[in-house]
């Protein structure tokens, strides 16, 4: 089954070349060569248009700083009319596969209830995320940029969420007059400080549609000190979802460690769904303690953990997972529509 939305002749050099950058986030590349289309897209945006014609006639666009023979390419050629030869290449290299069971999972799915944008850690704009979900059908995504205490992903305090629901609020706003069903949801992957309270206020986290609660710090406490952690935060009447719980990064870091019986015997307790989370480097939480959840009856979320538009295309990998395990579809909350999704929040914060 192939993902995504494959791009046609026309298109500008600035479509062209963000198209490149999502199927480059798409394949997991976040090196060198997403970096030199990113800065090869800021030159297209910057410099005059005639200029960018004419240099691209006279096969002089490599004398533009952050511009090489590979972005020249792919410019001349969209200019030409013609899909560029190396995005029709990166496209057929950066598919995401699906088994036939996962799709069943997949084609279930209304939305995504975990993904970043620039304000905090993500690498695109709100609007950009947005029109890449409507593209690849989902009726809504849950904007969930990460709390204050996450310096490193730039966090968002108490006064940048609030513009940011402001802004969401236009955002959508634009969208419904545009003819669109979907919508955004608010929310916010807030940390789960050491001793279980949540970083962000309750009357903030009360304003959001869904609450995704992880863990991000201290990832190698002691296994007890961690389950109480855990269980503190997950019977918190704001938490929706528990994000990645083990915090592993597969092949770089192993996975925290705490009483799986006790932590999913709460979210099923309490009704906080346990995050299957579709990052390649994650696939949290790994099979044996997705099974432990499974047996406790609890909710599930498949959610991408996107933070560019190439990443929202990862939900195949979780919808795999959940295919494996026979995970019960009528048990994951994002294969509810919006307004049944919000009635389970309810639901779950009046618990």
């Amino acid at each position: 089954m192939v993902i995504g939305v494959t791009p046609v002749a026309p298109m500008t050099p600035e479509a062209a070349l963000l198209r490149v950058i999502h199927c480059l986030d798409r394949a997991h590349e976040s090196g060198f060569k997403t970096k030199a289309f990113v800065r090869a897209l800021d030159v297209v945006r910057t410099a005059d248009a005639v200029e960018i014609a004419e240099r691209a006639r006279d096969e002089r666009l490599g004398e533009l700083d952050g511009i090489g023979d590979t972005t020249a390419a792919v410019i001349t050629e969209a200019l030409a009319g013609v899909v560029p030869a190396y995005l029709a290449k990166v496209e057929r290299e950066s598919v995401v596969a699906i088994t036939d069971a996962g799709a069943v999972y997949r084609s279930a799915l209304r939305g995504d209830c975990h993904l970043h944008s620039r304000w905090s850690d993500g690498g695109a704009e709100i609007e950009a995320m947005a029109a890449t979900a409507i593209d690849l059908g989902h009726e809504y995504m849950v904007l969930t940029d990460h709390s204050a205490r996450l310096t490193v992903a730039h966090g968002l305090d108490e006064e940048r969420l609030t513009n940011q629901l402001a802004e969401i609020e236009r955002i959508n706003g634009e969208i419904a007059a545009a003819g669109h069903d979907f919508r955004i949801l608010t929310g916010m992957e807030v940390d789960i400080l050491e001793d279980g309270s949540l970083d962000l206020a309750d009357a903030m986290l009360a304003r959001l549609d869904v609450v995704v609660a992880s863990v991000h710090s201290k990832l190698r406490m002691e296994r007890t000190q961690m389950t109480e952690r855990m269980l503190v935060a997950v019977a918190n009447p704001h938490v929706d979802i528990l994000g990645h719980c083990t915090g592993r990064m597969i092949g770089k870091r192993p996975p925290s460690q705490f009483d799986a019986d006790y932590v999913f015997a709460a979210c099923a307790r309490f009704g906080t769904a346990v995050e299957i989370n579709c990052r390649p480097e994650r696939l949290d939480p790994p099979r044996e303690l997705l099974d432990v959840a499974i047996e406790y009856g609890c909710w599930f979320s498949i959610d991408s953990d996107a933070h560019s538009t190439g990443q929202l295309e990862w939900q195949p990998h979780g919808c795999d997972r959940a295919a494996e395990r026979e995970v019960p579809i009528d048990r994951i909350i994002n294969t509810l529509p919006a307004a049944e999704l919000l009635a389970w929040t309810d639901a779950a914060t009046a618990n």
